[in-house]
């Protein structure tokens, strides 16, 4: 047996500790409404799901064209990226500061490596394809992009003793399926200026939208009417995949319920402002305001 370098043990735990506190900045950077759910479970499972949406996030952030580079280079990156969480995951130093405390967060939960590749096989996606012609197309996409991270956020969640554990992973990939339609929905003017389209092609037919209809709103500020109708269809949708996940909340342990009971609702009423706005999306960014961001807080607790 080799002998142990003094210092070493302290200094990973160190290492791990300023891992999982990075992890906590960037969510909470970045993941305003998700952030303040996720302060609603026990210190000891929050700081997983911190280290979950950063490494998702920074795959993301990787793709993206503000990124910098060509589509090759960010391409060369996400799978540098990739190697470098696998080779971390074996045991050889992270190379990224972020990489340790995912690394541990596998190993304490038993994460699915299957979902982190079906994770990361959309965030590749992202690199080459700008639009997708059908629902299904599209829902082949969000199966890596978000319900696989409902997927890996289960084991972190828990379920009730007793509770149909499928079940709670069904819903908590209709989770994932609603979470990423509302932000398309919202991001629709931020995404056509990354040069995609996420929302269907046979929708955009459907309303007699076109992709320079799309472009012309998005350059102008304002969403025309037919734009607003298909951003209804949308909503709609998306109403479709909350009502589907809502029967996994009486599924999970109570913290973990009110937890994700939050950020349902936080994330729901980002499609109720699109409403109020008319179905306006190219205004500008839809928000949840302050106050009533903290109402729902205060609703999903009364609800525990």
């Amino acid at each position: 047996m080799s002998a142990m370098i003094p210092g070493s043990a302290p200094q990973a735990s160190l290492e791990l500790e300023e891992s999982y506190a990075r992890c906590r900045r960037v969510h909470r950077e970045y993941g305003r409404s998700y952030y303040l759910a996720t302060r609603l479970l026990p210190a000891h499972k929050r700081r997983h799901v911190h280290a979950l949406y950063a490494f998702t996030r920074t795959a993301d952030e990787i793709v993206d064209a503000a990124s910098g580079g060509d589509v090759e280079e960010r391409q060369q990156r996400l799978e540098d990226w990739a190697v470098a969480f696998a080779a971390a995951l074996a045991g050889t130093p992270a190379s990224d500061p972020l990489l340790p405390a995912m690394c541990q967060t596998v190993r304490t939960y038993g994460l699915d490596l299957a979902d982190i590749d079906a994770f990361l096989r959309s965030m590749a996606m992202d690199l080459k394809v700008t639009g997708y012609a059908t629902y299904d197309d599209l829902l082949g996409y969000m199966d890596g992009s978000a319900a696989a991270i409902g997927a890996m956020m289960l084991p972190i969640l828990g379920v009730r003793p007793g509770a149909d554990r499928a079940a709670a992973l069904a819903a908590a990939r209709q989770l994932g399926h609603a979470f990423q339609l509302t932000n398309f929905i919202r991001d629709v003017r931020e995404d056509l200026e990354r040069g995609r389209v996420y929302l269907p092609e046979e929708d955009l037919a459907r309303f007699g939208v076109t992709l320079d209809g799309l472009r012309r709103d998005a350059a102008l500020g304002r969403t025309s009417p037919d734009v607003r109708e298909l951003i209804r269809y949308e909503c709609r949708r998306a109403a479709v995949h909350y009502s589907a996940a809502r029967v996994g909340l009486d599924l999970l342990p109570p913290r973990s319920r009110l937890c994700i009971r939050a950020a349902y609702l936080l994330y729901g009423e980002i499609l109720g402002q699109v409403a109020r706005a008319d179905y306006d999306v190219m205004r500008g960014r839809v928000v949840v305001p302050r106050h009533r961001r903290a109402a729902l807080l205060a609703r999903a607790a009364r609800r525990l």
